[in-house]
């Protein structure tokens, strides 16, 4: 079972509404899509904060080694 803030993130008013919507849009994949529709909302929380890769794909439950 991994960790992830992802849940509380779609629901926050501080993160970009383009990133709620593609976190979103992963939970409501289906199961063998959800990891990259997550890589999908990394990417964007990425581009869209600013914040380090690694540290967006702890936050949306991906491992830390990957690209964005």
């Amino acid at each position: 079972m991994r960790f992830s803030m992802a849940p509380l993130l779609m629901h926050s008013d501080q993160v970009p509404p383009t990133a709620r919507d593609a976190l979103r849009a992963a939970y409501d994949a289906p199961v063998d899509r959800r990891d990259e529709m997550l890589e999908s909302a990394a990417r964007i929380l990425h581009s869209e904060t600013g914040l380090e890769c690694g540290d967006v794909r702890e936050l949306v439950g991906l491992g830390p080694d990957g690209a964005c």
